[in-house]
């Protein structure tokens, strides 16, 4: 209802349509190009086109994308859990397509940007065991103008010793949150009614 309320026109409540992606989003600004350059260029050449640039799917989804107009269309920006995912990936395993509009993203806008170095670093030290660079870390980001790092670092200063720790130690928490939910998944089996015999026999034996 907010937004409703807060839209000064009919056409500030308009919203792009949203699209699966699909095999020819990879080859939209070639077929933009090619269609402005040609008008009437017939699909099948296209297709020819973008099959020697790599393109594996078939015509009738070459022609669907054409006919829905989204050669044509304005690419619509990510939504923000979707560019969450895409920061927190690592940029080996991020699809080239998704890399290419994150490159975008990060190269308009300089806080984006940083905030992506940040997010890059923590996960250099989680997964590397670096714990011992932690302090490093966070002094370079009370120095940046990310209010919400900034909020984050203050909940690893409240028990600092303990995310060193993670970060720099083997030893994980896993196996006992495991078994404790084992533990739980027994008892609702039986509804809470066990007595400690059965429950006892039951975890043993499971």
């Amino acid at each position: 209802m907010k937004r409703y309320a807060r839209a000064a026109s009919a056409e500030q409540l308009k919203r792009p349509p949203r699209y699966r992606e699909t095999l020819v989003d990879a080859f939209r600004d070639h077929l933009r190009r090619r269609r402005a350059e040609q008008p009437g260029v017939p699909v099948t050449r296209l297709l020819t086109e973008i099959q020697q640039l790599g393109y594996t799917g078939s015509a009738n989804l070459l022609v669907r994308y054409l006919n829905h107009g989204r050669a044509n269309a304005i690419r619509t920006p990510p939504s923000p859990r979707r560019l969450v995912s895409w920061l927190m990936t690592r940029p080996a395993d991020l699809p080239t397509l998704h890399q290419q509009h994150l490159d975008d993203l990060l190269a308009s806008c300089g806080h984006l940007a940083l905030l992506a170095e940040r997010v890059r670093q923590f996960a250099g030290l989680l997964t590397g065991r670096r714990g011992e660079a932690l302090n490093a870390w966070m002094t370079c980001v009370d120095a940046d103008d990310l209010p919400a790092l900034h909020g984050f670092v203050h909940g690893l200063r409240m028990d600092l010793s303990a995310v060193v720790a993670g970060l720099t130690l083997p030893y994980s928490n896993g196996p006992i949150e495991g078994a404790n939910t084992k533990v739980k998944f027994l008892k609702r089996q039986m509804y809470g009614r066990a007595g400690f015999d059965l429950l006892r026999q039951r975890i043993l034996l499971a």
